[in-house]
């Protein structure tokens, strides 16, 4: 099996004639980036433009690793001991990849690795695949007990 090169032009084309669907998608997001590349001093600010962007959607489907990096990061800075946050997220139990910069694919562990990494403990939502989208989840919680919880002795 070989392994397909997505960042090539053929391999782009030959996916659009696939899933024509997803082009007019696709060219919304290229032209909000090139928008937001431009009017960015560096790579930081441009990736909080567009976190702040697909921060709507709340699903990490669309964002690089460091942009979720740095929004578990965050999570793990204000969440209170016993919270919780749930995303969303592409999964592949291959290569991770991205598909047409719009579209990134993520294994479990890698999610799981950086949630720990961050002071987070992560649990994959088996159940969540039985539900008709087509999309995985994590939820994040901080160790700990809330404050004043009747267990929390």
């Amino acid at each position: 099996m070989s392994v397909k090169d997505r960042s090539r032009l053929s391999f782009k084309f030959v996916y659009a004639a696939r899933h024509p669907q997803r082009i007019v998608p696709y060219a919304r997001r290229l032209s909000r980036d090139t928008w937001l590349s431009l009017r960015s001093q560096d790579h930081v600010s441009y990736h909080r433009a567009v976190m702040k962007s697909d921060a709507a959607r709340s699903v990490f489907s669309h964002s690089p690793i460091g942009v979720i990096e740095e929004c578990l990061a965050h999570v793990g800075r204000v969440m209170a001991p016993g919270g919780f946050f749930d995303f969303t997220f592409d999964r592949t139990e291959g290569a991770e990849h991205q598909v047409l910069r719009e579209d990134f694919y993520y294994r479990t562990e890698t999610l799981v690795a950086l949630a720990e990494r961050n002071g987070l403990a992560a649990r994959f939502m088996a159940d969540w695949e039985k539900s008709p989208h087509e999309q995985s989840k994590l939820r994040v919680t901080k160790p700990g007990r809330w404050p004043g919880s009747p267990s929390a002795g």
